[in-house]
């Protein structure tokens, strides 16, 4: 199977020769080597670059371990370059390198080295681009496959695809296994012995099995508001742990650190603010996410709901939860306020959408609950309802967009029906 990444190659195309230091973040095994050790060598040999002007460095590999030394690795690279033509450099995992940035600062000294980087860990990265590379470092976050990427390379129709991204994500090695049963070991395998293992020795955290407990809580509850006290109170009521809040915060930040989730705020649209403490959270890969609940919870609409707030994010918007205040009358006849929940609250420069995820709108009652929210929104900015299926955009009299999630995964402008 052969797996294209051609926005991700374009971008690394953009940015050739720009004086910066390349930065491709994201989670491990999402396809940052193959990136730039496959498609972007493929497409520098392509086009004239010579196979001893391209450094290769893979810093994860028991062959390269004396290069995690920085001044070694350094001396290496110097000792690579015998001529006055551009080179190029690609470091992989750089987080394996102590003070890896004196390196990279040192290597932008040397006018014709182009340089590109990945690494798995956000924090790590960004804290010292900023810091070290004083605007010199140029970020390009990498994710799972999306689903067109994933569709592209599938042998059999959208709906097979359809259900096996729900269940298996889009992880490329995964991708490419013919068994379920292969699929299904490896992603419970690489959870346990890759991500959380890397998040644990790099954190040094002694409690691993109220970490392991903490993922399996936030992997539940995709798409649930909720916050550190909240699931503190649950360990200490159900299970009997003391679990402080602060802890689950911090561990729920270097689980992000690690591209394994992201946090969603919460935008309070009529008072444009962000407020209160719940925050949702959402897998990477929703792939990973099923494997860490043994492919036990399948609850389409918080999946869905999951592969739309990635594919947003994977388009280059920013994409918050939003709440709508509303007054409405109690069983008693009084007049109380409530909130309401719009999925997404999508931004990009000047353009805004309001997006809701609905597994079907079969029903009145569906209806009423699923675009409730959009009604009581007073602006001007367009509101969409995905819902699963392949039917094509339409509004209804009421001006909302409702699209079959096919047409919004496999149209990048979707949103601009």
């Amino acid at each position: 199977m052969e797996i294209k990444r051609d926005s991700y190659l374009e971008q690394l195309k953009i940015r050739k020769n720009n004086g910066m230091i390349k930065v491709i973040t994201g989670i491990r095994r999402c396809g940052k080597s193959y990136l730039l050790f496959v498609l972007f060598k493929k497409y520098l040999l392509d086009n004239g670059v010579d196979n001893d002007h391209i450094i290769e460095i893979a810093l994860d590999g028991i062959e390269n371990e004396e290069l995690r030394d920085p001044k070694k690795c350094y001396q290496y690279i110097k000792d690579a370059i015998n001529d006055d033509r551009e080179y190029y450099l690609i470091l992989d995992e750089v987080q394996f390198m102590p003070r890896f940035e004196k390196v990279l600062n040192s290597l932008l000294r040397i006018s014709n080295i182009d340089v590109y980087v990945t690494g798995s860990n956000s924090k790590f990265l960004s804290s010292d681009i900023v810091t070290e590379f004083r605007g010199r470092g140029d970020e390009i976050r990498i994710y799972s496959l999306s689903f067109a990427e994933f569709y592209a390379a599938f042998d059999g129709d959208y709906d097979d695809a359809w259900e096996e991204y729900m269940i298996y994500g889009g992880l490329p090695q995964v991708a490419q296994f013919p068994q379920e049963r292969q699929k299904a070991e490896y992603l419970k395998n690489i959870f346990t012995n890759v991500y959380i293992k890397d998040v644990v020795e790099r954190n040094r955290i002694q409690n691993i099995d109220e970490l392991g407990t903490l993922v399996d809580i936030l992997a539940s509850a995709i798409g649930a508001s909720t916050n550190p006290t909240k699931i503190s109170n649950t360990f200490k009521s159900k299970r009997g742990i003391n679990y402080s809040n602060k802890t689950i915060s911090n561990h729920i930040d270097y689980l992000a650190e690690a591209f394994l989730i992201s946090k969603a705020n919460r935008y309070d649209i009529k008072g444009r603010k962000y407020v209160g403490a719940n925050l949702k959270y959402y897998f990477s890969d929703i792939g990973l996410r099923n494997a860490r609940l043994n492919f036990r919870q399948q609850e389409p609409t918080h999946i869905m709901e999951n592969i739309v707030y990635n594919e947003l994010l994977m388009r280059g918007y920013n994409v918050d939860v939003g709440v709508v205040d509303i007054f409405a009358k109690n069983g008693e006849g009084k007049r109380v306020r409530k909130q309401l929940e719009v999925d997404f609250v999508v931004n990009q420069g000047s353009q805004r959408y309001y997006i809701q995820v609905a597994y079907n709108m079969d029903s009145e009652e569906k209806q009423t609950q699923e675009l409730n929210s959009l009604r009581n929104i007073s602006d001007s900015f367009k509101k969409i309802v995905i819902v699963n299926g392949t039917k094509k955009p339409w509004r209804n009299e009421e001006g909302f967009v409702i699209m079959g999630m096919k047409y919004f995964l496999l149209n990048a402008d979707s949103l601009e029906f």
